[in-house]
């Protein structure tokens, strides 16, 4: 049962991040990739709720399952995010390259900080 959450959760993200992809860029009239960007600051930011969610007892296994490991797995994306800043720097706008490591890093890592502290204030 779990892995059949977990194919739910991933279906869902790999369409959800694809629509909200192409939403963004249409909307952006730079070469920088703020649509990846922007699914995996979201998807940092619910893994971080479902998370903090975890840590206090709430949701359980199935929540996690669908949610955590199938829809954040497939709503955020490593491997764009890499092409991208490749793409970015052999294209030679290297500065922006680096700026899409800095940003989506730290926004990242915020935004999942946010997830957790939100989960622990509902609580």
């Amino acid at each position: 049962m779990t892995a059949l959450l977990v194919a739910v959760g991933g279906a869902i993200g790999a369409v959800l991040r694809y629509l909200v992809d192409r939403w963004v860029q249409r909307r952006s009239e730079s070469g920088f990739p703020f649509g990846t960007l922007t699914v995996n600051i979201a998807g940092s930011a619910l893994l971080g709720l479902v998370t903090g969610l975890a840590l206090i007892g709430a949701g359980g296994d199935a929540v996690r399952a669908l949610v955590g490991v199938g829809l954040c797995g497939s709503l955020t994306t490593y491997s764009t995010f890499g092409y991208d800043t490749v793409r970015l720097f052999t294209e030679g706008a290297r500065w922006r390259a680096v700026v899409n490591v800095v940003v989506t890093l730290l926004a990242g890592f915020a935004a999942a900080a946010a997830g957790l502290v939100l989960a622990g204030a509902v609580s």
